[in-house]
């Protein structure tokens, strides 16, 4: 059995996926019911392992399988198609009806964030199910679940239906090893037919501040409808007042209204157009506003009064005709002017919620929380859910600064720079449950120049990487924690591919964090790195500097360069250069090669590696004088695991080590350096 369900014997009935753990965890489950003040994590690992990485938020987390319960723990797993592995830190605790599971908090609160998960409907479409939350066991307050907005099937772009057969049979499929359309006798696919996007959160007031050591229990009732409920995680935080701005266009004088039971678009945009001739801010107060299409913004600043306060709040509304751009939807969204109409100007955005509608992807549909083009612009303090992208430019654009907000529960990305953005920050946002890259650079068309990723956390994408870059000139990627990547991707990405722009200049990932990342990917059936390169469109042969990453609980390998296997004569991967890097536990090896080029390394250390340290198959020509691919060693390259040293002399500059599937070494917890 794989380090991966090592722990946990864990299987899978019905459309629920009902998970029970065998063995010890069970056993344990009394004893949990005493379990020691909660522990506060960071992506599910002491916070000291990733100091001024990632996010600074205002809340703590704290992961279920850490307080006590009654429940049952799941996990660990990082197979995909299972709650576990969606879950952050690869656990979660499972209740059944009249279950419960308490943590204590860590310091003051009056505000609490849940991640769970509830079943689908058995035909799909998501069902509702209550949640109580009592504080020291009285003040109970009723949150309703929902899994109406999680719970996708089959193959891209998904499908909200368990029953539905295969999207694409012409497709090559892992399970089968096949096309099924393609194939006598045809195979049978088990349905639900690969299952996912399971978790959702509920953000919750709790109308007083508690202190710390205060017990804050979630119970499923006895009545629920939910034969069970995961909870993953809580987080906790004292929201402040609301924000007040006295001197602006406010929403309400313009008729807007803040019960959500009519629609405000039409006053908003009053607002805007008065506050512009008057040159004055917008201002929307607390309440719910229902706005089901877009507001254009140019040259305007709209404050809310915090996101916990203000809340734009929209349905998914099917259009008559299609429009120009492909949409067969619209929803609620601000979006700049199109780039071909020029873009919009110093628009600033603040302190407000976006709370979408979108329940499946549609790629054709402009359905995300901010779109279009937006120079010069801040968009700040916004939380933005159940959107199709969270933000999504279409450049040319210059100049934005996209700064802490927080985007969750996404059908695609929660930010795309998508060709020609420029100069342009991206910066201590947080970003949990994606449905496909957490933060991209696409350089389609138009190259993406002199961009910035700093400073953010992105956690459990489910498809796709953490963080992407997909050509494009002098852009950065620094400070960020990423965590719990899936499948089809893992933590950071840079890839030649999907028509994208070649990569030029430099382009630098710099005191990144990576934790369980370095996933599997069905399709190549192979181990992907915690940091991965990929040409396939194209050679990428710019200067590329990796400089002070750590890679940490690698499921697979650390690093690899890979091509496609229909261009691996044609591209290579060359100019990488690797220093200052720290790599603790790889469930395979440091170095993945697939690919023909090289890389230098220089002060790499690694411990707890599983593997050999440099899995070196080049472009698989296997010529006599070695592979394809060279290592460079510059020198200091310490540490290894199960083989030796994982630089050591043996492997250099091109010893052939060719071995796609070594057998998966549970590494050691990570920990101090």
């Amino acid at each position: 059995m794989s380090r991966r369900v090592a722990l946990a014997a864990v299987t899978a009935t019905a459309v629920g996926l009902g998970l029970v753990v065998a063995g010890p965890a069970a056993a344990q489950q009394t004893a949990r019911q005493t379990a020691t003040p909660t522990a506060v994590t960071r992506a599910a690992l002491d916070p000291s392992l990733v100091a001024g990485r990632g996010a600074n938020v205002p809340f703590v987390e704290q992961e279920a399988e850490n307080a006590a319960t009654n429940g049952v723990v799941i996990g660990p797993d990082r197979n995909a198609y299972t709650l576990p592995a969606e879950a952050s830190g690869r656990k979660a605790v499972k209740l059944a009806p009249g279950q419960w599971v308490e943590f204590t908090l860590p310091k003051a609160a009056n505000a609490l964030t849940v991640r769970y998960s509830v079943p689908d409907a058995p035909n799909g479409g998501g069902i509702t199910a209550p949640l109580n939350v009592t504080v020291n066991g009285g003040n109970k307050k009723t949150m309703t679940l929902t899994s109406q907005f999680s719970w996708l099937y089959n193959q891209y772009p998904f499908t909200n239906d368990p029953n539905a057969g295969l999207l694409h049979p012409d497709w090559w499929i892992t399970e089968c090893q096949c096309v099924p359309a393609a194939t006598s006798p045809a195979p049978e696919i088990t349905k639900p037919f690969r299952p996912m996007h399971f978790y959702d959160e509920q953000r919750l007031l709790l109308g007083k501040t508690y202190k710390a050591g205060d017990k804050v229990r979630l119970t499923a009732p006895a009545n629920t409808n939910a034969a069970w409920t995961v909870i993953d995680l809580l987080d906790s935080e004292v929201v402040g007042a609301p924000h007040v701005r006295v001197v602006a266009a406010n929403v309400l004088l313009f008729g807007a209204d803040p019960t959500g039971r009519k629609d405000s678009a039409p006053a908003i945009e009053k607002a805007i157009a008065f506050a512009k001739r008057s040159n004055l801010k917008v201002y929307i107060p607390p309440g719910t506003y229902q706005v089901n299409r877009h507001i254009i913004v140019d040259d305007v600043t709209i404050e809310g009064a915090g996101s916990w306060y203000t809340i734009i709040k929209g349905k998914e509304v099917a259009l008559p005709t299609p429009a120009p751009d492909g949409s067969v939807h619209t929803g609620v969204g601000f979006y700049g002017k199109d780039a071909a109409d020029g873009g919009s100007r110093n628009v600033h955005l603040s302190g407000f919620t976006i709370e979408g509608d979108v329940r499946e992807r549609i790629d054709t549909d402009q359905v995300n929380g901010i779109g279009g083009a937006m120079s010069d612009s801040t968009i700040k303090g916004l939380y933005i859910r159940h959107t199709k992208v969270g933000l999504w430019f279409d450049g040319p654009m210059n100049n934005i600064k996209v700064t802490d907000n927080i985007i969750v529960d996404q059908m695609a990305d929660a930010l795309n720079f998508h060709g020609g953005v420029t100069n342009s920050l991206v910066a201590g946002n947080f970003i949990r449950n994606t449905g496909d890259d957490g933060l991209a650079m696409w350089s389609e068309k138009n190259p993406n120049v002199n961009n910035v990723f700093d400073r953010n956390t992105v956690q459990t994408p489910t498809l796709a990487n953490g963080i992407a870059i997909y050509g494009g000139k002098d852009n950065v990627v620094s400070n960020n924690l990423v965590a719990d990547p899936l499948r089809e991707g893992s933590g950071l990405h840079a890839g030649s591919r999907f028509g994208a722009e070649p990569f030029t200049g430099t382009l630098k990932f710099t005191d990144n964090t990576t934790v369980r990342a370095g996933a599997f990917d069905l399709n190549w059936r192979i181990g992907l790195g915690s940091i991965w390169f990929y040409a396939l469109d194209r050679s990428i042969e710019n200067d590329i500097q990796v400089t002070g990453d750590h890679y940490l609980d690698s499921t697979y390998n650390a690093i690899m360069m890979v091509s496609e296997w229909g261009v691996k004569d044609l591209y290579s991967i060359t100019g990488v250069k690797f220093k200052n890097v720290r790599i603790d536990g790889t469930g395979t090896s440091v170095l993945s090669a697939r690919v023909k080029g090289g890389a230098s390394f220089e002060n790499v250390d690694a411990r707890n590696v599983g593997a050999v340290g440099i899995n070196n198959c080049g472009s698989f020509g296997f010529p006599p004088t070695g592979s394809e691919f060279s290592v460079t060693d510059l020198g200091g390259n310490d540490g290894g695991g199960t083989t030796g040293p994982w630089a050591g002399a043996w492997q250099l500059p091109n010893t052939i080590t060719c071995d796609d599937r070594p057998p998966v070494v549970a590494p050691p917890a990570p920990s101090p350096w």
